[in-house]
């Protein structure tokens, strides 16, 4: 089974970027549909970004609030998956998890 490990998280100023990295053990992910997740505080974990690289050539989904903002890519070789924050917000404040069929241990940013 696959495990995930989130880096990159931090504090950063409003309009500051980020780039969270997700490495992936126990299996190759190039064959996974991925994504990244984030739980603010107080409320629910919600969806961010997720990709899948399949017959036809891939999908890539970003919920409207990060779109134009972040990125989401993943290195098969590195068995790494990405998310590059760009513009960041205060609302973008919250733990950040990746995500395919196991969790990640999540990764804290914080924007102010």
């Amino acid at each position: 089974e696959v495990q995930l490990v989130e880096s990159g998280g931090g504090s950063v100023q409003v309009g500051g970027s980020l780039r969270l990295s997700c490495v992936a053990s126990g299996n190759t992910i190039s064959r996974y549909c991925m994504g990244w997740f984030r739980q603010p505080p107080g409320k629910e974990r919600e969806g961010v970004a997720a990709m899948y690289t399949g017959f036809g050539g891939g999908n890539i989904y970003y919920d409207d609030s990060v779109k134009g903002r972040f990125t989401i890519s993943r290195d098969n070789a590195k068995n790494t998956l990405y998310l590059q924050m760009n513009s960041l917000k205060t609302e973008d404040t919250a733990v950040y998890y990746c995500a395919t069929s196991v969790w990640g241990q999540g990764t804290q940013v914080t924007v102010s």
